[in-house]
């Protein structure tokens, strides 16, 4: 089956694209990695404008319907960009917080970029639980909004700010859509993380092109050119399985979604590593920032064996 964007979306991402290389994002994930949430706050409400946060959240609350296709298509920049924030669980927390009376109470703010939310993975730890101000916590008996975080907690990227929460709030709804609220997720996970390789292997590209060795570019090498077509080749695989996953919203397709494009953007950052040499591991170098991005994204929201457990139990 052939899966194409119309005109609306791929001009929907042009405009995203543009509004984020003009954004400097750079140095807005420098500064959110620091703690210093105002840049990325700045660049959340820009955002907002355009209608991202709005993909999760109904009409009836400041949002342009669920429409889990067009927040694909806008998650895969925000990841191209290696947008810091707790962008998926936001996404999560609209779906959470879809019925009312909580919808009416909380989904405006989340739809105009005013709040920011997170939620809490299994094991209690949340992303970025310092600079949100809805934090989730789903429990046995329901979904509370947990107090003041714990402290900061190192992530595999600096970006990504891990806090711990306790359901020691207020108890907001006995019987969350928690599943639901998952596959929306894994969607915006599985999205970022086509978005990081494709940044991954441009950025290899032009490298390859650039860097020199016997007098001529590397990239002219069978062996490097062989490497970049493996890594093309996977993120071309995962996009149809990404934007498929979309469309059907099964939580075993999304899975295997999310479980295809984060093995190919963690195999891009390997690549991306390889060919780049020792200036890759080197924080000033701005493709760290994608790297780690992908060696998160890899196992959030489900490990790549929770995935394929969850494919395999629904016979896909």
């Amino acid at each position: 089956m052939h899966f194409a964007l119309d005109a609306e979306q791929r001009a929907f991402a042009d405009a995203l694209h543009a509004m984020l290389t003009a954004a400097d994002t750079p140095a807005v994930i420098r500064a959110w990695s620091r703690g210093d949430h105002a840049p990325g706050r700045a660049l959340w409400s820009r955002l907002a404008g355009a209608g991202v946060f709005a993909l999760a959240v109904p009409q009836g609350y400041g949002g342009l319907g669920l429409l889990p296709v067009d927040l694909a298509v806008a998650f895969v920049e925000l990841g191209r960009h290696a947008v810091p924030g707790p962008l998926a669980e936001t996404v999560g927390a609209a779906v959470l917080l879809g019925e009312p009376p909580l919808a009416r109470r909380f989904l405006p703010g989340l739809a105009a970029g005013a709040d920011l939310a997170t939620v809490a993975a299994p094991g209690g730890y949340a992303v970025d639980g310092d600079a949100a101000s809805l934090r989730l916590c789903p429990a046995p008996d329901g979904l509370y909004r947990a107090a003041d975080p714990g402290p900061v907690r190192r992530s595999l990227d600096p970006a990504r700010r891990l806090t711990r929460l306790s359901p020691a709030g207020d108890l907001l709804c006995r019987d969350a859509p928690y599943d639901r609220a998952l596959a929306w997720i894994r969607l915006a996970t599985a999205a970022q993380a086509l978005g990081t390789g494709l940044a991954l292997l441009d950025r290899t590209v032009a490298h390859v092109r650039r860097r020199t060795q016997f007098g001529v570019p590397i990239g002219s090498f069978q062996a490097v050119g062989h490497r970049l077509a493996d890594a093309k080749t996977a993120l071309e695989f995962a996009r149809p399985l990404v934007f498929g996953a979309a469309v059907s919203m099964r939580p075993a397709e999304v899975a295997a979604a999310k479980l295809t494009a984060c093995e190919a953007a963690y195999r891009t950052a390997r690549t991306a590593l390889h060919l780049h040499g020792a200036i890759g591991y080197t924080a000033e170098y701005d493709l760290s920032l994608w790297l780690t991005k992908a060696r998160a994204l890899h196992a959030a929201w489900g490990t790549p064996q929770q995935c394929r457990d969850l494919v395999l139990a629904a016979g896909l």
